[in-house]
């Protein structure tokens, strides 16, 4: 059974890091993604941070063909095991210094980390162990013996799956919208219902407000309250000046009965507050969006 997993962990470990390292060389999320890690505060740069998840999802690329092409070779395995212990060892540092700080393992996590990323973390490097351990390649594993192939290759699909930070995105959202093109929507516009925080949030991170503020944020949502109609959302954030950096609150205010379902692009008021001072930072931190998408934040 081991010499098994072995032969087959290149092509499992291969996969996992080909689509992880697209979605972060290639994603549209990236630039999203990299503001809420920690590589903001090591780097001290929303852009270079990007460059960094984009860099590292290019070299998952590389191990992830070197595995697949020469799975009976000894340093992808290896490469790939010190990849698993560089995550690891990243990971315990961000929840050490910014445990609101996203993951950005698989390019899509969005929320703090936790026993599920350093699971993953572990898993990679186990099977950088084990494919290192490879003494045949996995196309000959399969062809040799199918049924065990099988077995353990759907045991390994739906371990990566139960772990997957995207799953609900990938899976359940896609069914959710389905549903409601099916059976209509249960919130329909103008019924003063008010939407889960989660549908905010999604609505949020589709708009152009999000976009333009994504410099200056450097956190998932910490809270959020309703108030006259309107659902706020804050966010932790920095932004510099002649002085440095400066900490700040990020506000969004939407309406709280909106979701993407129901207006896909909504007014959102955006506000900034010095953490140190209590004053409205003024907007020009902000790169200017037009004045009907983003709208000053009421008192």
């Amino acid at each position: 059974m081991i010499p098994l997993v072995s032969n087959l962990a290149p092509l499992v470990c291969g996969l996992l890091l080909a689509l992880t390292g697209a979605a972060k060389l290639f994603g549209r999320q990236t630039a999203r993604l990299a503001a809420n890690t920690v590589l903001v505060r090591v780097l001290n740069d929303g852009r270079r941070a990007t460059l960094a998840l984009r860099a590292l999802g290019g070299l998952e690329l590389a191990l992830a063909a070197a595995l697949l092409a020469a799975p009976d070779a000894l340093l992808p395995g290896i490469a790939t095991a010190l990849l698993g212990a560089g995550f690891t060892g990243y990971l315990a540092y961000a929840k050490a210094t910014a445990p609101e700080s996203s993951c950005g393992c698989s390019a899509s996590d969005e929320g703090p980390i936790g026993a599920r990323s350093f699971t993953r973390a572990g898993l990679v490097m186990a099977g950088g162990v084990a494919a290192a351990g490879a003494d045949s390649a996995w196309w000959s594993e399969i062809s040799r013996r199918p049924g065990g192939s099988a077995l353990v290759l759907a045991a390994a699909a739906v371990l990566l799956l139960g772990l997957a930070a995207d799953l609900d995105r990938v899976w359940l959202v896609p069914l959710r919208k389905a549903r409601i093109r099916v059976f209509g929507n249960p919130l329909p516009s103008g019924t003063g219902e008010r939407v889960p925080v989660a549908a905010t949030v999604q609505l949020l991170e589709n708009s152009l407000a999000w976009q333009t503020a994504m410099p200056v944020v450097r956190s998932a949502l910490l809270d959020h309250w309703d108030d006259e109609g309107w659902r706020v959302l804050r966010y932790a954030g920095a932004y510099q000046d002649e002085r440095g950096t400066h900490p700040v609150s990020v506000l969004f205010a939407l309406d709280l009965t909106l979701s993407v379902d129901t207006s896909p692009h909504p007014a959102v008021r955006v506000s900034l507050i010095d953490e140190e001072t209590e004053e409205v930072v003024p907007a020009s931190v902000l790169t200017p969006v037009p004045r009907r998408t983003v709208l000053p934040l009421a008192n």
